[in-house]
């Protein structure tokens, strides 16, 4: 599913409009972003937490040359789904395929 499936997705299941839709989403995205760069991270009951995470500065490998290149520091997002969704996402698996 890509952001356009999404904003389709939204827009039936709210019975808006897709350009309604998208401000919803965009509005949810922003939010996001926002609470990650003023806090350490933003949780959503049911579905899950982003967490900002700082990576130090390392020595990687430049695949190409296999020389050692300076990576340098960074910070990125990591996401932990709630036990709700990963619940929702088991499919047990047929009793007949187990056995064999």
């Amino acid at each position: 599913m890509n952001k356009s499936d999404l904003i389709e997705a939204v827009a039936s299941e709210l019975e808006s409009s897709k350009a309604e839709a998208s401000k919803m989403i965009e509005a949810v995205i922003n939010a996001i972003s926002e609470g990650l760069k003023s806090e350490e991270k933003v949780a959503i009951s049911g579905f899950g937490t982003f967490t900002k995470k700082h990576r130090s500065a390392r020595v990687g490998m430049n695949p190409a040359t296999k020389e050692p290149i300076q990576i340098g520091e960074s910070t990125t997002c990591s996401f932990k789904p709630s036990q709700h969704l990963k619940d929702s996402l088991h499919e047990p698996k047929p009793l007949a395929a187990m056995s064999r």
